[in-house]
């Protein structure tokens, strides 16, 4: 499953999630990509106030928090539909 973190730097709420995620990721397979929302025209326009945000499969699933259970009912669900519509 691939995860997409919108991110900033000294963003205390970005490590929040980042810790969210590692904790998570050690009972799924995930392929986490960060990106810095500051560094890219695109991403600023979409989600410069929202920050930071979670895409799940390219989704947006999570803006400013996330708990380690609501991240793993998201992927148990993103996994579904994949078996559903693959």
């Amino acid at each position: 499953m691939r995860l997409t973190l919108i991110t900033r730097h000294d963003c205390h709420l970005c490590e929040e999630m980042v810790a969210v995620i590692e904790a998570v990721r050690a009972r799924h397979e995930l392929e986490l990509e960060v990106l810095d929302v500051d560094a890219d025209p695109d991403l600023l326009a979409r989600y410069s106030d929202q920050v930071p945000v979670l895409l799940v499969n390219g989704r947006k699933a999570f803006k400013y928090r996330v708990s380690e259970s609501a991240l793993s009912r998201r992927l148990h669900l993103e996994a579904w539909r994949r078996r559903l519509f693959p």
